[in-house]
């Protein structure tokens, strides 16, 4: 077979990407002497039989390239004011984009916090802060390198057992379409999440929650840390909220004519409503009413804490 008569695929060129050309030896076996000689006779097709599923074959692994993206942020200010009184530190953003997928959890377990916002793109953008911390700035780096943060549905990081005195955490920036549904968790870290409507659940041990312009159905809370919501729109769109929090205050706005069910309660603590409200009863630490036209219940609850809801 002539030398220009065979395409070569090499995947992995000097550039990261495929190269194709020619090469001295075919890569697809004839199935016999006489299919080799019955395919010579016509215009060079033993060429089109292995180009064109080959370069198909490129676009494929091309676009597969393309679709997920990884690269260090360098300089990120995301990481200023990580410097450490007690030792050194080394801070660094990584980022990844790739395909949107329906579902994403996100775990920034042990140390880190979660933020969530939509965009108008069909893709996910994480950018992760991978934050190391000892009593050497070479030793914060070695533990800088051993953190594998893995992305697609499932986000979260694993790294290495610390020492005394050192440590690490990652806390993430997620952009997402607006109707992704979500599972985020932390231990020592805020969640927040803006402009997102689906299924949301989500849950901090220490840290506080903030939740602005979202919808669907929408559960979680935190155990420390107080709860943030700016509602928006003219009424709950979707199922309904549930969260709370054990220690911790909430605050709520709304706009003015929202219509929903709105549940409020605190154990111990005060409840304030900023603008008026028509129920039966006193309004001590528990508070039912329809605002508006009624609608799908919004809740929120506190163990230790004080509620306080206003108009934006």
């Amino acid at each position: 077979m002539p030398q220009d008569d065979v395409v070569r695929l090499n995947l992995v060129g000097p550039a990261g990407v495929l190269e194709m050309g020619s090469a001295r030896q075919a890569l697809v076996e004839p199935e016999s002497e006489a299919g080799m000689r019955s395919s010579s006779k016509v215009g060079r097709p033993a060429r089109s039989f292995v180009a064109a599923p080959l370069a198909a074959l490129a676009v494929m692994v091309v676009a597969a390239t393309a679709a997920a993206q990884d690269r260090t942020v360098a300089d990120h200010e995301w990481c200023q004011g990580h410097d450490r009184r007690d030792g050194e530190s080394v801070c660094e953003v990584q980022e990844w984009i790739y395909g949107a997928t329906s579902d994403l959890n996100v775990n920034a377990k042990p140390n880190g916090g979660v933020s969530v916002a939509a965009w108008d793109r069909d893709e996910i953008q994480v950018l992760a802060k991978v934050h190391g911390w000892a009593d050497s700035e070479s030793r914060a780096r070695a533990i800088v390198d051993e953190i594998d943060v893995k992305t697609g549905g499932k986000v979260s990081a694993d790294g290495p057992e610390s020492e005394q005195d050192e440590g690490w955490s990652v806390s993430y920036r997620v952009m997402v379409p607006s109707s992704t549904n979500l599972d985020l968790s932390s231990t020592n870290g805020g969640i927040k999440i803006e402009g997102v409507s689906g299924k949301l659940r989500f849950h901090t041990t220490n840290g506080g929650v903030h939740l602005e312009g979202i919808g669907g159905d929408v559960e979680g809370g935190t155990t420390n840390g107080g709860l943030h919501i700016a509602l928006d729109g003219s009424g709950w769109d979707g199922e309904g909220l549930d969260v709370r929090t054990i220690n911790g205050g909430v605050t709520m706005s709304m706009p003015a004519g929202y219509s929903a069910h709105l549940e409020a309660a605190t154990t111990n603590g005060g409840l304030h409503i900023g603008f008026p409200v028509t129920v039966q009863g006193q309004i001590d630490r528990k508070l039912s009413v329809d605002l508006g036209d009624g609608g799908p219940t919004v809740r929120v609850t506190t163990t230790n804490g004080g509620v306080k809801i206003e108009q934006s």
